[in-house]
């Protein structure tokens, strides 16, 4: 396959690993989804693990793209930018096959640390936590890792009870949050 093929297959695979999850999703299913012979597929990934790191390596930039160009947009201070991480989420949980953070499944379906799969998603923790600390640094926080981590775990929560609740607004409701936490690092 030429290059541009093994990018075709980690997009399809993407998508099909997105969809069905990554232990449901076996060789033949995506062979059948994405068009491609087992034969093709093992020329690029030895393994299926290869592909799902490929996928999530692919999903990790084009989700944190969007991410921070759709903060980029709906807020201007940095303290305004840690608040429109909310409305961009609320688009997000918007959008047609809405089905959570790719991240946390494959976390919770490698669970080993070590694994290549558990690590790179511990990656896109990281990068976001580390984007979030930055934002609350340049707002002026006392304590810009504290208030990182805590919109860091106001959006992860926000994303699960996105999937699993319909009694509430997930993005509304840890916006708010946020803000009280952010009026208290500022003010402190």
């Amino acid at each position: 396959m030429r290059p541009n093929k093994r990018d075709e297959l980690v997009r399809n695979a993407l998508q099909v690993f997105y969809r069905d999850g990554f232990h449901a999703t076996g060789m033949d299913k995506l062979v059948a989804e994405t068009g491609v012979s087992k034969t093709s597929m093992y020329k690029h990934f030895r393994t299926k693990e290869e592909l799902i790191v490929a996928a999530l390596q692919l999903r990790d930039e084009n989700f944190r793209t969007w991410f921070y160009q759709r903060i980029d947009a709906l807020g201007q201070t940095p303290a305004q930018k840690l608040l429109a991480s909310f409305d961009a989420l609320a688009e997000w949980f918007q959008e047609d096959g809405y089905r959570g953070c790719m991240f946390i499944k494959a976390g919770a379906e490698y669970q080993d640390k070590d694994h290549p799969i558990h690590v790179q998603a511990a990656e896109h923790k990281r990068l976001l936590l580390e984007y979030f600390t930055d934002l609350a640094r340049a707002a002026g926080a006392a304590d810009p890792e504290k208030l990182g981590c805590q919109i860091l775990i106001l959006k992860e929560g926000a994303i699960v009870s996105a999937v699993l609740l319909k009694s509430c607004d997930p993005a509304r409701d840890a916006k708010a949050a946020a803000k009280a936490l952010l009026g208290n690092a500022l003010a402190v």
